[in-house]
């Protein structure tokens, strides 16, 4: 326990477990910053983020500000006295007049190896591009994006099969037991802020569902990651028959053959070449349809070997 004042400012799943090690620790947190309630689902429910129902269940007092610039809401954390902010996922750009108000400064939990991977979905480029290696960093937080003076790292493999799933709950664990080691080092000054390399960095923007979209001329390596790093959204999807189709988990083979073509459709087995090797596919959803492993899906939809997914985009972009 620091005894300091904490407000705590977080919106997704990733940022729960970073709260809860602060309940856990004892700290005073005045009170939680979060994103405004979203509609969600088919019938556009209103839900409330993962870090609100976590505060509230603890008696943790929430704000939830449209704009976090609003000088009427930045006067609120004023008149709070926080010492410390502690930011994880937040979601909004936090402006000079609120990073100045804790005299502890504000920090950060980043799920990337700064000074890599800086923006909003840094697990899921990481994946998508085929990187090896990630990790956590704690930073002091200054008006750019992720650009602040670094605190600690923690860094981690990835296997060449795991997906954002799995990454995303492992980093979220890492980066809150990194954040307890923060805070007790950076108060008792056994820690100094490190300036990023700025010829080091590369950017992290927010999927978009075209990201998506898979090009069967890429190697089976590239395609694979990109079903790995957007297993949850938007999906890796092609079509079947003009139908959407998705894949959620694959395996890259050897064989060879026009990119898009379906070499293998039995016994379980779904192949599909690509521009260079091939993909197993483990796991699919074809639109309107249940999400099933290979097997149960080619028992109730039958997919001849020739048959080609997708379309080239010189095809997709034809008057």
């Amino acid at each position: 326990m620091t005894g300091l004042r904490i407000i705590f400012m977080g919106t997704p799943d990733f940022a729960c477990p970073t709260l809860q090690t602060l309940i856990d620790r004892g700290e005073t947190i005045s009170a939680v910053v979060t994103q405004p309630d979203r509609p969600k689902g088919r019938g556009q429910k209103m839900m409330p983020p993962p870090v609100k129902e976590l505060a509230l269940s603890h008696d943790i007092p929430v704000l939830q500000p449209p704009r976090v610039r609003d000088p009427a809401f930045v006067e609120i954390i004023r008149n709070l006295n926080p010492d410390l902010i502690v930011v994880v996922a937040f979601g909004q750009i936090l402006p000079k007049t609120l990073l100045d108000i804790p005299p502890q400064g504000c920090i950060n939990v980043h799920s990337s190896l700064m000074p890599r991977y800086r923006g909003a979905a840094p697990l899921n480029w990481c994946i998508i591009n085929g990187e090896t290696e990630t990790g956590v960093t704690t930073m002091l937080m200054d008006p750019g994006l992720d650009t602040g003076p670094m605190l600690l790292k923690r860094s981690t493999t990835i296997d060449e099969n795991e997906d954002i799933v799995s990454l995303h709950d492992r980093m979220a664990t890492m980066g809150a037991q990194l954040l307890a080691e923060t805070l007790d080092g950076h108060l008792s000054g056994q820690i100094r802020p490190e300036p990023q390399d700025e010829s080091q960095t590369c950017y992290a923007p927010l999927l978009k569902k075209e990201d998506g979209v898979i090009d069967w001329h890429r190697s089976a390596r590239e395609i694979h990651n990109q079903v790995r790093g957007m297993a949850v959204w938007p999906g890796a999807y092609t079509t079947l028959d003009d139908q959407t189709l998705k894949l959620f988990s694959t395996r890259i083979g050897e064989s060879a053959g026009v990119p898009g073509t379906v070499l293998q459709s039995s016994r379980g087995v779904l192949e599909v070449a690509c521009g260079t090797g091939s993909l197993y596919i483990k796991e699919l959803q074809l639109a309107g349809k249940k999400r099933l492993d290979s097997a149960s899906f080619l028992a109730g939809c039958q997919v001849a070997v020739g048959v080609l997914l997708g379309a080239a985009p010189a095809e997709k972009q034809t008057p």
